[in-house]
């Protein structure tokens, strides 16, 4: 782990919460995913230095990202392909047989290229609030604060897992959990469980849970499988179709709604075994179970809601970034820039969710905001 050579800690009685004094730097990333390690790449290839130009602060203990968090079966088999990192193939750091579960595989690989690129990543600093001092930005975070002149933003959207409000979800007397908690379907054994959501997460879990227990899956809409594969031109339309949307200061839409679901050995074997009986989103939840609009309903000892997350950016509230019906307005070449303050840039947002958009997001953010600071040559 780095720290940075003017770091000192303090001897004030009343600050013996390991607070280090007020770290000066142009730029600070916040967060060190695919996102926030892309970003300090990009920076770092600029010619900017550690510490003076550039920092990252991460809130994890170590390195991996929201990754070190999956559930224990999410493997590099089953997860949505993980893209290199720029400078780093995935294969060369790390062991890539398909059995190899992500949450170990990832943390491995981002903390080799933590490495091999001495990236400054201090951790774990959980950033707090963002707000601005005398031209600058303070970055306060729970065991101290940073000054930077401008901010990339790359703090994704696992921290902020997203549940719907439903009538009568507080009399449950069952459990509800999202995907964020989930961590094995054998928990579930001998219960029925409702799986609430159509996104490929959904289903993954949908297929590990129905293998062990009785299951009921439903959606607010009709799900869109694909016979054909995912391809980059797919990818593209998708990609834009969101991107107009951000630049337009809209919520960022989901990437599934556009591409649909591609079918999948796995998926096929659960549709033989009568687990994709989907069924249409209830009205309201029971003590017991969940109730539709026909008066008919279903008793359930789980919930388990795939609903998404949403972009973590309470931190960055005192700079008032948002539209009136939450979106941000975003501009630049890569649709990562905030056009209410072109200091402030959003990697892993919108457009750039996947892990190939956040590499080449980062790049452009990293360009665009040195640019703007006048912190490269010529």
């Amino acid at each position: 782990m780095l720290f940075p050579p003017t770091e000192r800690k303090t001897d004030n009685a009343s600050e013996r919460n390991d607070v280090r004094t007020l770290l000066k730097a142009d730029i600070v990333v916040i967060g060190a995913g695919q996102a926030g390690l892309s970003s300090a790449y990009h920076l770092q290839q600029l010619g900017l230095k550690s510490w003076k130009n550039y920092l990252v602060l991460d809130k994890s203990p170590g390195a991996g990202g929201a990754w070190q968090y999956r559930w224990p079966s999410l493997t590099l088999t089953t997860v949505n392909r993980v893209h290199d990192l720029p400078g780093l193939r995935f294969s060369d750091a790390v062991d890539v047989g398909d059995e190899v579960k992500a949450s170990v595989a990832v943390p491995q690989y981002y903390a080799a290229y933590e490495r091999k690129f001495e990236l400054p990543v201090i951790r774990p600093e959980t950033v707090t609030v963002v707000c601005e001092r005398s031209g600058r930005f303070r970055v306060e975070t729970e065991r101290g604060g940073f000054s930077a002149r401008g901010i990339i933003n790359a703090t994704g959207t696992w921290e902020t897992p997203y549940i719907p409000t439903y009538p009568g979800g507080e009399s449950f007397k069952g459990r509800q959990l999202h995907t964020h908690d989930y961590k094995t379907a054998d928990e579930f054994a001998g219960k029925h469980v409702i799986v609430v959501g159509g996104g490929i997460s959904a289903l993954q879990l949908l297929d590990e849970i129905s293998r062990v227990t009785s299951t009921t899956w439903v959606t607010r809409q009709e799900p869109q499988f694909r016979d054909q594969p995912f391809t980059f031109e797919d990818g593209r339309a998708a990609v834009a179709i969101v991107e107009d949307r951000v630049r337009r200061g809209l919520v960022p839409g989901s990437v599934v709604s556009v591409t649909g679901i591609p079918w999948t050995p796995a998926l096929r074997a659960a549709q033989a075994r009568g687990v994709l009986n989907r069924l249409p989103m209830f009205t309201d939840i029971t003590e017991n179970g969940v109730r539709w609009a026909d008066g008919t309903e279903q008793r359930a000892d789980v919930i388990l809601w795939c609903t998404g997350f949403r972009s973590s950016l309470d931190h960055l509230a005192p700079l008032q970034i948002r539209e009136e019906n939450g979106g941000i307005i975003i501009s630049g070449r890569l649709a990562t820039q905030v056009a209410k303050d072109p200091r402030i840039h959003l990697v892993g947002y919108g457009p750039s969710a996947s892990t190939i958009g956040a590499n080449r997001a980062g790049g452009a953010a990293a360009r665009e905001l040195a640019n703007h600071l006048g912190l490269l040559e010529g």
